[in-house]
This record gives structure tokens, sequence and C-alpha cells, in this order.
């Protein structure tokens, strides 16, 4: 029998029992039996989007190949090699999806085989539809409880400042307006962008924006710091390794590439990326296939790629920092994210936000932002941009009102110089890293990890201060 591909998209709501993520799940087939081909087809094909059948386990191969699979189900005894022996030989050479094994024989002998090989559900012919649908139900359930988890536990990590925000653009300003008509008008397409500006000017916030108004919404969205990953995991970190890759590699893992499956990558600071992995990456946006480390297998992916630099890489190309078909190939769309200074009144609209927010989160009362503070606010230069302000809100409502001369409506150049008994926000900067780092042992890439910055910012503020 030729396989045949069904492709239907359908409300989530039509089978509320089975869960929303049947409607978008990609499914393999592997059944020797035309019969059982067909049942499946008759039982997946109008829930699913995408439906593969393959007849034996070498059409199963190419199908892997060609295509990413969120579950495969396959039966156990087949004519050229069973469903277990040909498990293990794909979880070995990188495969990572969940797969259900199908047999008509319940002894405890194939159970204990089927779990080895990696099955992770196991169905005893005969069975109802129902059966077969609640198995794969829990099976993307259980996927993606664990892709949110490894991709909340990486953000919480990552330390990032896009907590507050989300995914707004906050202000009235052109400036500002204008890039999100540009987002409003790029987010639908499946077009790679390219997010530019100054440290803190919301890139991040934009990149939320970009994933939350494109087709890919229910999708994930996997923010990742390249500046903040040792040079010697980040390939592993991306890509994903197989058991015993390297040293300390004690079980398979997927990647942050695998785990944005279907929905939106956030490569940040893409500049400091070691030079290897830029060629890799390189590899990635042309072919849509990663290898993980220590695999024989190219996975199939299907994403969306955003970046971002506060850094000029046409300056970094030319000092043979940055390759230069890496740059042209990510540099499709971009869009500059303007600095505070130059969007007007936004200050003031966002230090009201943060000033709610944040007085909320540390269980502090509003510091009341007067007419002098307004004014400070909207003429201060704010070279740390968006982060700055955060932070100076922050310190007001620590303690209890803004900086002295900040809050009798001195010039603006007050809010970096007369911070009170606590010194310049740069002095409160540095005392911060500071005690990061000896928090850390003196680790600067544990602190750099902590802090939400490059390794390389760490050693330059550390050389600066030291000078």
């Amino acid at each position: 029998m030729p396989t045949k591909t069904v492709g239907v998209l359908r409300d989530t709501s039509a089978d509320p029992e089975f869960g929303p993520w049947l409607a978008q799940a990609s499914i393999l087939v592997v059944d020797d039996e035309p019969g059982m081909r067909n049942f499946l087809m008759r039982t997946l094909g109008p829930r699913c989007k995408r439906l593969e059948l393959a007849a034996d386990t070498n059409e199963a191969s190419l199908k892997l190949d060609q295509h990413h699979f969120d579950v495969v189900i396959l039966d156990n005894i087949m004519p050229k090699k069973n469903g277990v022996e040909w498990l293990a030989e794909q979880r070995a050479i990188g495969f990572f999806a969940d797969a259900i094994l199908m047999t008509a024989y319940a002894d405890l002998e194939t159970a204990i085989q089927a779990l080895r090989a990696g099955a992770v559900d196991f169905i005893l012919k005969p069975f109802r539809s129902n059966q077969l649908l609640n198995a794969v139900a829990r099976c993307l359930d259980r996927s993606r409880l664990q892709r949110e988890n490894y991709v909340l536990r990486y953000e919480l990590k990552a330390t990032s400042d896009h907590i507050l925000l989300r995914d707004r653009l906050i202000g009235e300003s052109s400036a500002i307006a204008g890039v999100r008509e540009t987002i409003a008008r790029v987010a639908p397409l499946p077009t790679s962008v390219l997010l530019t500006g100054q440290s803190g000017t919301g890139k991040e916030v934009a990149a939320r924006s970009l994933h939350t108004l494109s087709d890919r919404s229910a999708k994930p969205f996997v923010p990742v710091n390249c500046g903040a990953i040792p040079a010697d995991m980040i390939e592993s970190e991306l890509f994903g390794h197989l058991k015993g890759a390297f040293t300390g590699a004690e079980r398979a893992r997927e990647g942050l590439f695998l785990h944005a499956q279907g929905g939106t990558l956030f490569l940040d600071e893409i500049s400091e990326m070691p030079p290897a992995t830029q060629s890799k990456l390189l590899r990635v946006l042309e072919d849509r296939k990663v290898r993980p480390v220590g695999s024989e297998r190219e996975v199939p992916v299907d994403l969306r790629f955003i970046f971002a630099t506060n850094a000029e890489l046409e300056k970094e190309v030319q000092a043979g920092r940055f390759r230069a078909d890496l740059f042209f190939r990510i540099n499709v769309m971009q869009i500059h994210l303007p600095p505070l200074k130059e969007r007007g009144g936004d200050s003031v609209e966002l230090a009201m936000l943060f000033m709610k927010k944040l007085s909320a989160q540390l269980a502090m009362p509003e510091v009341p932002i007067d007419a002098a503070a307004r004014r400070a606010l909207a003429t201060y230069d704010w070279p740390g941009n968006v982060r700055e302000l955060r932070n100076l809100i922050e310190r007001t409502l620590i303690l209890g009102r803004f900086p002295e001369a900040f809050g009798s409506g001195a010039t603006a150049p007050a809010l970096g110089e007369g911070m009170g008994d606590g010194g310049s926000l740069a002095d409160v900067e540095r005392r911060h890293i500071l005690a990061v780092l000896a928090a850390c042992n003196n680790q600067r890439d544990d602190a750099a990890r902590q802090l939400g910055l490059s390794r390389k910012t760490i050693d330059r503020k550390l050389a600066a201060w030291d000078g």
C-alpha cells in the first residue's frame, strides 16, 4: 500500500476530551497490516494536523529523516524488524519524540523491552479508537509539560528583564509606534527578523510581540541569551546531545532548538555566539535541520527565528568576529529599537507602569510621581534605557522616595549623580555585580548567568573598575 499523508486542521474544541494539542500534532504510524493502517488513518487523520503512514521500519526511518513527528505509533511484530528493535536503534542515533508500541502479546518481557527501548506507552491489540486517542493525548500533554518546564527553568536562570513588560511595547511616541506598526506587518510572515538597538531598549519584548502576533503564538517562545552560555556548552544547549556524547552526558537531552519546535526561537546577543557555533547555525538556517551532539541523524525543525544584538554586526564582520555569510542570512528584516531618550514622554508612562507593578511585587507603597519628577524623567538621557528606568523605580520604592536632587526638580543629570546615600546608578550596578560575583565564589560564568549578562560584559566591567 502506498504511503499516505493526511493533513487536516480542526477546531481544537471539537475533541475536548482529548485536549487541545491533538489538532496541532504530527503523527507517524508504522504497521505492516493494511487494515490496521486504514483503521488508524480513519481514527487519527481527521483529528491531527499531519498523519503519515509507513508499511515497514525502513520506510519509517526515511520519514523521520524528512519530517518532525510529535508521536510515533508502531507495531511490534513486523516482517523485517520488530518495533522494539527499530525504536532502540532510532533512540541511539538521535530520535527524541514519544513512541507508543502496539502489540498483540501482553507478556512482561515485551513490556520491559519496550520501556528500555524508549516507548512511553503500550497498547494491547485489539483496542478501541478511544484507547488510542487517549494514549496519544497523554503523550502530547507529557511532552508539552516537559518542554514548558525546561524553557521556564531556562528563563529563570537567564533572569531576563522582560517579566514586567512581557509582550507589550509601551508608549505613544512616534518612534515606538513605528516599531509596533512594523512588527504588526512582519509578524504573520515566516521571515527571520533581526532586532537591533542599545542594551535595555526592549528587544526581547519586541521579539515576544512578534511571536504573539504570529500564527505560532500557541507554540513555544524560547529565548536564548547567547552571551550567557559558556562557549563549551552552547552547542549542547542549542542542539541537544545523546547519552555518552561527551563526559557528563549521562542521558540524551533535546536542545533548545527542539524545545522551540513549531514556535519561535529568539537568539539574543547573537554577536556573542562562538565562531564554531555560528557555522552550525548557518547550516540550520539553510537546511532547517539540527544534528544533536553525538547523533548520526539530522532532525527536521520547524521554527521562526528572531535574532537580536546591541553590537554593530557590520563592524563585527569587518573585524572577523562574525561570519559574513551568517550576517547576510539573518539580516533579512531588520527592526531597530529606539533608545529611550528618543521616545519623548514614554519614560513617564513606563515609570508609572513600573511603579504600579514593582510596588505590588515588592509589597511596598507607590511613591507619587510629581511634576518635577515627570520633567526629569522626560528630559534625562537614559543611557541604560528602559532597564535603567526600571532600576531607578525599584530603588525609589525601596528608599520610599525619589533621589533628593531628582525629586527637587534639579536638572536631568541629577538622575545619575545625586542618588543620595546609595550613590549613583553606576555605583549600585557595581556593588550588585560584585556581590553576585562574591556569592558565586568569583566564578564569572556563574555570575554572568545569574545576572543575565555575557561573560565578556562581566570581564569588561571588572577590567574598567580595576583601572
